[in-house]
């Protein structure tokens, strides 16, 4: 053997040797912790005062359901919600904001976040859906759902936001639009306003941003626990690697250890120290259905976001942020920095709320978010 060869032999020895440790570790720590993880996650999941314990999530009805193909020929699931009453937007308010003396009803297009999917949106659909005012057009974001997902490459967010233009083009040829985005959702939106100014003002008559962010993201690592935190960006072609070589053996993995997700969920998710254990299921049914081949193709991207200086087109119509106190995913302070580009939007702080804030304190945001939507319609 040369010694060129020899060299590279040890090499893969001691990679191997360092990954078999991992493994070993890891072992360990499963075998440690899983009875009481199991004995844990039981106690837990027994809240007789749970009020979402016969919540039926991911069934709400709807009047149409179509597929949206964006221009990279990624198919995106659709689910439309008809008024039942017309809600019309206030002629002056309309004519201020667009320069044209017309009124039209508006529609609310919801953006779900990261590792999630339209359902995130279940009390704001209900409660919006039972007042019948509004149309309003709900999908899930390629990799996500019912949607597709990319045949190569990572998933961009300026792709994301040329899918939501495709989304408004086939589902809202002409009228006012209200975008509601939560977390990556507003990112996708910050990305649509960066390439499409054009429309805030004239077709987008309003925003709203929910536990979401401009930037920054690398100082949070997405509210993963500091030891994986500060691993993360060395281990992510490792993560690329692995998830191209053997995504399906992770993912059923993830699966088995669904009783740690579903702490990790609680714990990461929520701010309230004892959330609805039915809330927390839903999200990290939500996560769990997402591949880990998706997960690593978006984390890249996640980490470069920069939209800051996009926010200025948002400047031409009402803008509502939201935001909760206990947010370990995308903190206040990223919020906060959104408000410095957004000198009037309007901003709500909810208490003891983590980042599903629209599912933990579904009641404050819902009042909030009629309010808002109540000025927009005189």
């Amino acid at each position: 053997m040369s010694r060129a060869g020899g060299i590279a032999s040890r090499s893969m020895r001691k990679r191997a040797g360092l990954l078999g440790a991992v493994v070993g570790i890891a072992a360990v720590g499963v075998a440690a912790g899983v009875v009481a993880e199991r004995a844990l996650v039981r106690r837990s999941k027994r809240a007789p005062d749970d009020p979402y314990a016969g919540e039926e999530f991911g069934h709400l009805a709807y009047d149409e359901a179509l597929t949206v193909t964006t221009q990279d020929g990624t198919s995106l699931y659709v689910e439309i919600v008809e008024p039942t009453d017309g809600v019309e937007l206030d002629a002056d308010f309309v004519a201020e904001v667009t320069g044209a003396m017309t009124s039209l009803e508006p529609t609310l297009v919801f953006v779900h976040g990261f590792c999630l999917d339209m359902g995130t949106f279940h009390f704001q659909r209900k409660e919006l859906t039972r007042r019948g005012d509004y149309r309003m057009v709900f999908y899930d974001q390629p990799g996500h759902g019912h949607s597709g997902k990319l045949e190569s490459g990572e998933y961009e967010l300026p792709a994301l936001g040329e899918g939501l233009r495709a989304v408004l083009d086939e589902t809202v040829p002409e009228g006012p639009i209200v975008l509601i985005g939560h977390s990556m959702g507003g990112m996708t939106i910050m990305a649509f306003a960066e390439q499409h100014p054009e429309y805030f003002g004239s077709r987008v008559v309003a925003t709203v941003l929910m536990s979401t962010s401009g930037g920054r993201l690398e100082e949070t690592k997405f509210g993963l626990p500091a030891l994986i935190a500060k691993a993360g960006a060395p281990l992510l072609p490792l993560v690329n690697s692995a998830t191209r070589l053997s995504g399906g053996v992770i993912d059923r993995a993830r699966h088995a250890s669904s009783d740690l997700a579903w702490l990790l969920t609680r714990r990461y998710g929520f701010g309230d120290t004892k959330p609805s254990p039915a809330l927390v299921s839903y999200v990290e049914e939500m996560n769990s259905r997402t591949s880990t081949e998706t997960v690593a193709r978006y984390l890249r991207t996640l980490y470069t976001h920069a939209r800051y200086p996009a926010l200025k087109a948002l400047r031409n119509a009402p803008a509502l942020v939201i935001v909760g106190d206990q947010d370990m995913i995308t903190p206040v302070t990223h919020s906060e920095e959104i408000l410095r580009q957004l000198p009037d939007a309007e901003f709500v702080k909810v208490p003891d709320s983590g980042h599903v804030v629209m599912l933990e304190h579904a009641d404050e945001v819902n009042a909030v978010l009629t309010a808002f939507l109540e000025k927009l319609t005189a």
